[in-house]
């Protein structure tokens, strides 16, 4: 059983979670950190989410950054790889656009990378539909953008 909690940006467990996913990145580019702009922080992030197993073992995060009144954009969307697969990163993602419908944002944006082929057949999945660059990727060669508008009245896994 999976357990999303909403944690703080400095809990141990979503900094462990956010080095891992540093570390993957930097794997998957060649030792290049991609990504332009303002990397997030506890400043921007508005929601941080934290998936746990029954034990307590951390296995995945995401987090939203607020872009305006009616958008933000997911940050920090990671998962183990012992627990890709398995229904976490659907459960943190739908439980981040829970959240951001309560927030009343209607528009959850994201960018991922050209080496993340994973991450983009997953988000495709999910209902994330390809949009041009924006903000800070705007010319990022590596960068790949998506977006999903969120029904501001039923669930946001209600399709």
């Amino acid at each position: 059983m999976t357990i999303i909690e909403h944690r703080p940006w400095d809990d141990p467990a979503g900094v462990y979670l956010r080095e891992r996913q540093h570390l993957e990145i930097l794997d998957r580019y060649d030792g290049v950190d991609t990504e332009p702009g303002v990397h997030p922080s506890a400043a921007d992030v508005a929601v941080f989410m934290i998936a746990f197993d029954d034990a307590g073992t951390p296995l995945g995060c995401g987090g939203l950054r607020r872009l305006d009144a009616t958008s933000a954009e997911v940050k920090r969307m990671y998962v183990e790889p012992a627990a890709r697969g398995t229904g976490v990163a659907t459960a943190v993602l739908r439980a981040l656009e829970q959240t951001a419908v309560d927030r009343g944002w209607t528009t959850v944006r994201l960018e991922t990378g050209t080496g993340q082929p994973d991450a983009v057949r997953f988000y495709e999945r999910e209902g994330y539909v390809a949009i041009p660059l924006y903000g800070d990727y705007v010319g990022a060669e590596l960068s790949l953008c998506y977006e999903r508008v969120l029904s501001s009245g039923a669930p946001a896994d209600a399709r």
